[in-house]
């Protein structure tokens, strides 16, 4: 008996919660050309959901997604228990009895939202056919969980034909990232690489300018600790060490096809110190400045 007092449907600290109302579903979404295809019913978040359990002997008439992104939980369906960790999600067929809860010890985090539609059931069948009891395994991915806030934010300005169409349609992309998850993830593996190919560029336009890290990562609108090693496990080195090799690499063309003083060339790269700028230079190329003019010298 004591078990079943703690136990809560909802009203986790942090939670966000939306029902669309069954007007909006009726007089639109099940109507509309776009949005009758598959559409979002009820969407949430909660955190750390201490105590969380729901049961539905008889199932919804909604199929039902639930991510974990923390903790423990499990879900039971048609009598088979399945434990869910992290990086996992749950797929519900509408009409199917169900129960689950967050694990004592160790609540989840979930993202979960409950979804209908002419072209629902069978995306279901097709999370199902890839997953093993139910529970398929994820990556965790920044960008998916982008697609979630972007529903949910839109939802919470309202219910305009354009709102609820631009959300469902987004909704569909998280559903394909669930469904084919190596090639969404192929996808920020190229915006990343995108990332850093910019930043890169931007280093070579601007060689002769001291640039803190602070502005390399603010340029990739990303976090300080986040782009550094974004930008280390894509290139082997911090965005700073790199961009010193690309200003020595400048100054080697400097050496062998003009005749800069080596001031004048460590000025000319953003660095003040001359003596500073040849030990740069020496450090990376095992070779002064000096000595390698002599050996790579080309006469005009």
């Amino acid at each position: 008996m004591k078990e079943k007092a703690t136990r809560k449907r909802e009203g986790f600290e942090g939670q966000r919660l939306i029902v669309l109302p069954r007007k909006i579903q009726n007089e639109f979404l099940v109507d509309d050309p776009i949005t009758r295809q598959i559409y979002i019913t009820d969407i949430g978040y909660y955190p750390k959901a201490q105590f969380h359990y729901v049961e539905r002997p008889q199932g919804i008439s909604q199929h039902i997604i639930i991510y974990c992104i923390n903790g423990h939980g499990w879900v039971e369906i048609n009598k088979t228990k399945i434990e869910v960790a992290p990086s996992q999600f749950i797929a519900i067929p509408a009409n199917t009895p169900h129960r689950y809860g967050s694990a004592t010890d160790d609540p989840w985090t979930i993202y979960w939202i409950h979804f209908k539609g002419q072209t629902a059931g069978y995306i279901v069948d097709l999370i199902l056919k890839g997953a093993k009891n139910y529970k398929p395994t994820l990556a965790y991915n920044a960008n998916r969980i982008k697609l979630f806030e972007e529903i949910y934010t839109n939802l919470e300005k309202g219910y305009s034909a354009d709102t609820l169409r631009y959300v469902n349609m987004t909704f569909s992309h998280f559903l394909s990232s669930l469904l084919y998850e190596d090639k969404f993830n192929n996808l920020e593996a190229a915006q990343e690489n995108h990332v850093v190919a910019l930043t890169i560029d931007l280093m070579q336009k601007r060689i002769g300018d001291v640039i803190s890290l602070n502005e390399f990562a603010s340029f990739a609108n990303l976090s300080v600790s986040h782009f550094s090693v974004l930008f280390r496990s894509k290139t082997g080195y911090s965005p700073i060490e790199y961009f010193n090799h690309l200003k020595i690499q400048k100054a080697c063309q400097y050496l062998t096809f003009t005749k800069m003083s080596i001031k004048e060339m460590a000025i000319m790269l953003g660095v003040e110190d001359q003596y500073y700028f040849s030990r740069m230079f020496s450090k990376l190329m095992d070779i002064p400045p000096t000595e390698y003019r002599k050996r790579n010298m080309v006469n005009a």
